[in-house]
């Protein structure tokens, strides 16, 4: 679709590309397997990673997920969060500690000095396979594929 002037934009039309190109319940099956498949593999490590920028609770870990999706209008499920919130605290990458917010507990999470170690750990990873001369697939495959080269999906 053509970008418009602002003064002649058309909600009408603006909100059927975001319902036809944008919401995961109009894809294709497959690709919707594809989709939920690739965020639920990189969904334990993104939330540590979200976690390990400043201390939260598993609501806002919720609400920064949705506003990030580039696939779908509904918040992530509690029941998709907090058993990987609880996984991660089990492995001890993160602490949980319940705090009192008007009449509700509310239970924030800090990384672990395991966790930060575990994070580290992967980018080693990433570093030491491009030192032994690895190729940069992995880096094409995640520009092209998430818009990261500057002026492609702007």
């Amino acid at each position: 679709m053509a970008k418009k002037d602002s003064n002649t934009a058309d909600a009408g039309t603006d909100q059927e590309e975001h319902n036809l190109g944008y919401n995961i319940k109009h894809l294709h099956p497959y690709d919707k397997k594809l989709i939920k498949g690739f965020m639920r593999g990189l969904g334990k490590i993104m939330i540590l990673w979200l976690i390990s920028k400043k201390r939260q609770h598993g609501y806002e870990i919720m609400t920064q997920i949705h506003a990030a999706s580039p696939v779908d209008n509904k918040m992530p499920s509690a029941s998709l969060i907090y058993p990987v919130l609880h996984k991660l605290e089990k492995e001890g990458l993160i602490s949980g500690t319940w705090e009192h917010h008007g009449k509700r507990k509310v239970k924030f999470y800090e990384i672990t000095e395991e966790g930060k170690g575990s994070l580290n750990r992967m980018r080693q990873i990433a570093a030491h396979g491009r030192k032994l001369g690895a190729t940069d697939l992995w880096k094409e495959f995640m520009e092209d594929m998430f818009f990261l080269k500057k002026g492609i999906g702007d």
